[in-house]
């Protein structure tokens, strides 16, 4: 521990505990979701408390079970265990928020999706309060680049992290539809600039009238609605109130990286770069990042001075 702990830069959890009732978006049922302070070096835990035994799940990169339309987590990543389904956006509201530690009780095996952004999750926690500890906090500092690359032509995407003195995502989409090509498809966004709850977290998820009986009879997007999703048909947006942002569309992939990556469970030092990348190629980039003990490294800052600009006031502690 430094000696001047008023100097560190330091872990962050809730001050007090906070809940929330909604539905899955995929899964349609209700959840009752509660928010409680951890320890230090707790990181976010997941709690499903509907079991006849409690099932303890820490957020890890190895504990992703399942990409598919969202990130899914189970204990030591067991397709067969008990799991819970879209963390992403409350993931991405504790990133832009600096929470390091977390416990989150949820009585069902998906997150409530809310508004279908991650701004309901920044409110809550907020107004739990955010309380500073006396640990410092722990970054995950990139040293060199790590990249992956998926298709060909039109099924291309890929995505890169590579060594950053702060954390910047860069995202660009290509759906090829009317309504999301007269959009913004290009987004950067620096954590730093202290916008993240102005400039991403209202950003809200999407779908294509197209796709929703396939996923469906799959089982999914069952909780979906205007109430918490932008629908678009084959030409145009079908919510009477449009869109929160110009790049609404992108904004809300740079949200969900930053969700996935938090997945990681530390806050990244680096530079993201992406193009039609989604959950799964974000969890395999974790996954091949620490896989190599070359291409990172675990740092702190005994003095916040040292620290990259504006990661020390993600939001205000008090």
């Amino acid at each position: 521990m430094p000696d001047n702990p008023r100097m560190m830069l330091r872990q962050r959890t809730l001050k007090s505990i906070t809940r929330a009732v909604g539905v899955g978006v995929h899964s349609g049922h209700k959840v009752d979701l509660t928010l409680r302070p951890a320890p230090p070096d707790t990181g976010i835990v997941f709690i499903r408390t509907d079991l006849p035994e409690p099932v303890t799940i820490p957020v890890r990169a190895d504990a992703v079970c399942d990409t598919r339309m969202a990130s899914t987590i189970s204990p030591g990543g067991d397709p067969g265990a008990p799991k819970v389904q879209t963390i992403e956006h409350l993931m991405s509201a504790c990133a832009g928020l600096g929470i390091d530690n977390l416990y989150v009780d949820i009585s069902g095996e998906e997150v409530p999706i809310l508004d279908g952004s991650a701004a309901s999750f920044v409110f809550l926690l907020q107004s739990a309060g955010i309380a500073l500890q006396e640990a410092p906090k722990r970054f995950l500092r990139v040293t060199r680049p790590v990249e992956l690359r998926e298709g060909e032509g039109h099924t291309l995407k890929w995505a890169r992290l590579e060594p950053w003195h702060g954390y910047v995502l860069s995202f660009e989409i290509e759906f090829g539809h009317p309504a999301v090509d007269a959009t913004g498809q290009r987004v950067e966004f620096d954590m730093g600039s202290g916008k993240y709850k102005q400039e991403i977290a209202r950003a809200r998820t999407f779908g294509f009238t197209r796709d929703v009986e396939a996923m469906r009879a799959r089982g999914l997007g069952r909780g979906g609605s205007l109430d918490n999703v932008i629908v678009v048909d084959d030409y145009r947006v079908l919510n009477s109130d449009g869109l929160r942002y110009g790049d609404e569309f992108v904004k809300h992939k740079i949200l969900d990286a930053i969700g996935d990556l938090h997945i990681a469970g530390h806050p990244l030092l680096a530079r993201y770069v992406a193009y039609r990348s989604g959950h799964a190629l974000n969890n395999r980039l974790l996954r091949a990042l620490l896989a190599d003990r070359t291409a990172y490294e675990i740092v702190s800052f005994d003095d916040e001075a040292k620290a990259p600009r504006g990661l020390a006031e993600l939001a205000p502690a008090w």
